[in-house]
């Protein structure tokens, strides 16, 4: 049996839904029709219980703003289409999951996980440390050494504004 949740009105956002559909990847949120198809042969909601896009879909449209932008469920899918291939109405789950991330992204609500992603690349141009290691191995094969920082990085996420979400 499934955990009733009491939702209080002063916590909804009802322009919530419109802010998605306004971002690339968002525009068929309002298809849905909760047969939960997506959530039935989604591989992640298999695993987590967290995760459920039919449900995700039904707070965001509801207008639970802060609950879909600030729990880290969003992150969790895995963009294999397979919710996408099936879905009667054709709302491209992995499409809107990626809209409402970038929302959360704007609105500073970022998971760790990948705000530490965003860091060691903005750092160092790479998601690892290259090892001295790593250098002489290269330099062995006659490639190039990595370099340590990577400034051509630091000067997109200076231009596009990512330095501020992410660093």
């Amino acid at each position: 049996m499934q955990k009733k949740e009491i939702i209080n009105m002063d916590e909804l956002d009802p322009r919530f839904k419109y802010q998605i559909t306004a971002q690339p990847g968002g525009e068929h949120i309002m298809k849905c029709v909760q047969c939960a198809t997506c959530s039935s042969g989604c591989p992640v909601a298999f695993v987590s219980e967290k995760f459920n896009p039919r449900r995700i879909i039904r707070m965001a449209i509801l207008g639970l703003k802060d609950k879909v932008l600030k729990e880290d469920f969003v992150w969790y899918c895995a963009a294999c289409y397979t919710c996408s291939e099936r879905c009667p109405q054709d709302v491209r789950i992995p499409d809107l999951m990626s809209a409402i991330r970038n929302i959360a992204v704007k609105e500073g609500c970022i998971h760790p996980a990948y705000k530490e992603q965003g860091r060691l690349i903005g750092e160092m141009g790479r998601l690892y440390e290259v090892t001295d290691f790593e250098n002489e191995r290269r330099e062995k094969l006659g490639l190039p050494k990595v370099k340590e920082k990577n400034e051509e990085i630091k000067k997109i996420y200076s231009k596009t504004g990512i330095d501020k979400v992410i660093l």
